[in-house]
């Protein structure tokens, strides 16, 4: 019997423990899946590496967030990612987050060009055995709200840049806009201009940030 080899890589082992119980059981058509699991990004880069040199991974299954939020850890499953299409290309891959909006599908996309996104709280014993037998034979799979989000953005034709796109995604989760440049390494006065061009663009009248916001979230940019 063909064994189908998965790495699965989030730092709530349950989650993963969960995903292992489920496939290891499941039925499949001509081959039986063995899920490993690693609950630490050091456990995941470690299995990564070593992977090519002895059994490799068919798919490799990774969390966004794999440090807790208080911790403001810069590394994340989107490293992990382009790691593994590094130093094991021929493994899919496969992100399985609570995150689902536009910016961080954007960024994933450009960085890595997954064979697969699953927003968590649409997994469940049949999608989970969907994406395995698409992405073994014919990639990608997304869950619902994952494509929903893929179709946004493709059917967008207004051209917003990745700066534009930073300042967005800043202001979405709370940042104040006088501590954004610093973390995209521009003036506050870039900042400022960027934004006015933003609410032009998407006929913002009242320029309120929140209105911006709404207006970038409804056309799929965050």
């Amino acid at each position: 019997m063909k064994y189908i080899r998965i790495l699965a890589v989030d730092d709530h082992e349950m989650t993963t423990l969960g995903y292992k119980y489920i496939l290891e059981d499941a039925e499949f058509n001509g081959f039986k899946v063995h899920v490993d699991i690693a609950k630490s990004f050091e456990a995941g880069q470690e299995k990564i590496e070593n992977s090519e040199r002895s059994l490799k991974y068919d798919i490799i299954l990774l969390d966004i967030q794999l440090f807790p939020a208080h911790v403001h850890e810069t590394r994340s499953g989107e490293d992990l990612g382009i790691l593994a299409r590094k130093v094991a290309p021929s493994s899919k891959i496969v992100f399985m987050s609570s995150f689902g909006d536009a910016y961080r599908l954007n960024s994933l996309f450009k960085s890595v060009n997954p064979d697969g996104y699953m927003v968590k709280a649409e997994i469940d014993e049949k999608s989970l055995i969907d994406m395995v037998n698409t992405v073994i034979k014919d990639p990608p799979y997304y869950t619902a709200g994952a494509l929903s989000v893929i179709r946004k953005g493709l059917a967008n034709k207004l051209e917003v840049d990745e700066q534009d796109k930073k300042i967005l995604y800043y202001l979405s989760i709370g940042t104040r806009t006088k501590d954004i440049p610093s973390m995209i390494s521009v003036s506050s006065a870039t900042v400022e201009s960027r934004k006015r061009h933003l609410k032009t663009l998407f006929s913002i009248d009242d320029g309120n940030d929140l209105a911006l916001i709404e207006e970038a979230r409804r056309r799929g940019f965050i």
